[in-house]
């Protein structure tokens, strides 16, 4: 009696979204965003293109999915702070060491406006706008600015960073060279950049960030004392 030919087994069965989100992290991480190709994906899990497009609609699903699983794990290490201060600024912190580490999660932040990412930040600076007793008529202008600042900010050094790598500059030396550009311009035409020049080969980009983020809650407090 001949054998029934056993029906392949459809490999998206074997798959599932979040394993396809994982290698997707991974090969972004590894990568970057131009290394992020189905056909890439595929190969990192041993299937075909179909079964991945079972779970996932395109590659804007596939950034979106993949920024949304790093900034949930991002916000869910540093929920632990006590005051709406601290939590503000241990989130800050976490998003900008998050971008710096993976360059590919600013841009692809700034292409999701609006999108389940952001809103989860969002949702959680929120919070502590509110817990920080600014009132509701001022709640989203507040909380919109410590947004911007922090993936404006965060995205920015990013930006520098992958600038800086895939031209292989050298920090220290970029930077030497750019304070004596600064300490050589018209002294009448530019007072302040003159008077900063000195400070720029050793100024600490995240550093810098924390001080940002700082007067802004100081300005949250004085308008909205507790």
């Amino acid at each position: 009696m001949p054998t029934k030919p056993k029906t392949p087994v459809r490999r998206s069965e074997s798959l599932s979204r979040e394993r396809i989100v994982e290698a997707s992290i991974a090969l972004l991480d590894s990568l970057g965003e131009t290394g992020l190709t189905f056909r890439a994906l595929s190969e990192r899990l041993a299937t075909g293109a179909g079964a991945i497009y079972w779970h996932i609609a395109d590659k804007d699903d596939l950034l979106v999915a993949a920024s949304d699983a790093t900034i949930a794990g991002v916000l869910a290490a540093s929920a632990d702070a006590r005051s709406p201060e601290a939590k503000v600024r241990a989130m800050g912190l976490a998003l900008f060491d998050a971008i710096d580490r993976r360059p590919w999660l600013g841009s692809a932040l700034a292409r999701a406006p609006g999108q389940l990412p952001v809103v989860r930040i969002m949702e959680g600076l929120g919070q502590q706008v509110i817990a920080l007793g600014v009132p509701p008529r001022a709640r989203w202008a507040t909380t919109n600015a410590l947004l911007s600042f922090i993936l404006g900010v965060g995205g920015q050094n990013a930006a520098n960073t992958a600038f800086a790598t895939t031209r292989e500059i050298d920090r220290e030396a970029f930077l030497g060279e750019m304070a004596g550009t600064w300490a050589a311009l018209d002294a009448e035409a530019f007072p302040f950049t003159r008077s900063i020049a000195s400070q720029l080969p050793r100024h600490d980009d995240r550093a810098d960030f924390l001080a940002g983020l700082n007067l802004l809650l100081a300005g949250i407090q004085a308008q909205w004392p507790r």
